[in-house]
């Protein structure tokens, strides 16, 4: 059976590329694509640097990984022109012949991504100074544009990602200083299961408490939702990194599950 946080991680995946519409999905060349049970998601418009979305879930996860199926994949991102994207490995993943499969691509090992789950009950939402609430279609700009630029979306990428808020299943919640927005954070809820992502913070906000607090708000929401379950996930710890957002996630609750590794073309 396949793993809860890639089944909810794939769902929002997909939702987010249904809200491009036709017209943004021809202009920013998004496309997802079924190889062997793996969800391709490609963005030829976007830059390299925007591997949140040119990446790929369920390799080897729900059936065991070919080798032509690998291929296949590379080669989906290779013919449309995406210079960087990463190809996910669960540790579950068979056949465990596939790192080597995907080295033997030409692509190598990047920096992984910590899966993280919580149960229970919300911790109480730490002090800050700025004002929170959860927010609709009309800050959805607000919102693309702190996202955008904490994630490497580029510009381009602020006209789909302000179709978020309002949309069903996405929560965006964004704090504000005195009406300015300061930070976002969304939760993706389908079945039971929750996915935090996409928090970030203007830098002339940084350090007023902005991403605790609307992480303690996304896990009332979820509470008060009856989420049997909340994944988020961020860079594993390297040596040399201070690793913000990893402390920041421990102190909330969540424990490590595991490691993703990623494996994407030479930088």
């Amino acid at each position: 059976m396949e793993a809860e946080s890639e089944r909810i991680e794939r769902a929002a995946l997909a939702d987010l590329h249904a809200a491009a519409g036709a017209t943004l999905t021809t202009r920013l060349g998004l496309e997802l694509r079924q190889i062997g049970g793996t969800l391709v998601s490609l963005a030829a418009g976007l830059p390299g640097t925007a591997v949140v979305i040119n990446r790929c879930i369920g390799l080897g996860v729900s059936r065991p990984a070919t080798r032509q199926q690998v291929r296949e994949i590379v080669a989906s991102y290779r013919d449309a022109g995406v210079q960087r994207f990463f190809v996910s490995r669960h540790p579950l993943a068979e056949p465990p012949e596939l790192a080597h499969w995907l080295q033997d691509e030409g692509l190598l090992p990047a920096r992984g991504w910590q899966i993280f789950s919580r149960t229970g009950d919300a911790p109480s939402s730490p002090t800050t100074e700025l004002s929170l609430r959860p927010v609709g279609s009309d800050w959805g700009e607000s919102f693309a544009r702190i996202v955008c630029a904490a994630f490497d979306l580029g510009d381009a990428a602020v006209p789909w990602l302000a179709q978020i808020p309002g949309r069903r299943n996405w929560h965006v919640f964004m704090s504000f200083d005195n009406g300015s927005p300061a930070g976002t954070g969304i939760l993706f809820v389908r079945d039971g299961l929750a996915i935090s992502d996409f928090g970030a913070t203007d830098p002339a906000y940084r350090r007023r408490g902005s991403q605790g607090a609307l992480l303690a708000r996304r896990l009332e929401r979820a509470r008060q939702l009856g989420c049997r379950r909340v994944l988020t996930e961020t860079g594993e710890a390297v040596e040399g990194d201070p690793q913000h957002s990893y402390h920041n996630i421990l102190r909330f609750g969540f424990q490590p599950e595991y490691v993703r590794e990623n494996y994407a073309p030479p930088a």
